[in-house]
C-alpha cells in the first residue's frame, strides 16, 4: 500500500464564510449571475431555470437548501454548473474562488454539524493551512425525488 498521496481536483466556493468544495469533474462551468426563469410549484430552494447555450437548466440556491439566510446577489455571486444524475442543474453560491488538489488522506469524515449545515450533505472536511474546507454530497444536497420533480419541470 506504498501508493503516493492521491488528489481530489476541487472546485472552492464560499457560502456565508465558509468554504466548500465540489469534485472539478463534475463542474461544467462557472457562470456569472444572469436572469433565472421562475417555475411555479417548486420547492423554495429552486430558484428556477436558465437557457446555458441552448441547455434548460433548473437553478438552485444552495443558501436556501442549507437553511442559511439569503442575502442580495453581489458581484462575486456565481452559479456553478454541475451534473448530478445525469442531469446539469445550476448552483448559486457567493464566489468560485479556486481550484485545488486536496490530498485524500487529508480528508476526515464530517463532523455532525458543520457550522450552520446539516451534517448529511457533508461528505468530508479537509485541513489545509488555516483554512477548512467542506466537501459536499452531491448525490444529497440533490436528492433523486428532488431531481425527478426537476426533470418533469422541464423535460
Amino acid at each position: 500500500m506504498a501508493e503516493d498521496n492521491k488528489k481530489l481536483k476541487v472546485i472552492v466556493f464560499q457560502i456565508n464564510d465558509e468554504e466548500y468544495t465540489v469534485p472539478v469533474d463534475l463542474v461544467g462551468s462557472i457562470e456569472r449571475m444572469m436572469p433565472i426563469t421562475r417555475v411555479p410549484g417548486t420547492k423554495s430552494f429552486v430558484k428556477g431555470v436558465l437557457n446555458l447555450r441552448g441547455v434548460v437548466t433548473p437553478v438552485i440556491d444552495l443558501r436556501e437548501r442549507f437553511g442559511i439566510e439569503e442575502v442580495n446577489d453581489t458581484d462575486a455571486t456565481r452559479i456553478i454548473t454541475v451534473e448530478i444524475h445525469e442531469m446539469n442543474v445550476g448552483l448559486i453560491v457567493d464566489a468560485a474562488n479556486d481550484v485545488l488538489d486536496l490530498d485524500e488522506e487529508s480528508i476526515e469524515p464530517p463532523p455532525e454539524v458543520v457550522g450552520t449545515m446539516e451534517a448529511e450533505y457533508i461528505q468530508g472536511v479537509s485541513k489545509r493551512e488555516q483554512r477548512l474546507f467542506i466537501l459536499l454530497n452531491l448525490e444529497k444536497v440533490l436528492a433523486k425525488d428532488d431531481v425527478h420533480e426537476l426533470n418533469e419541470l422541464y423535460v
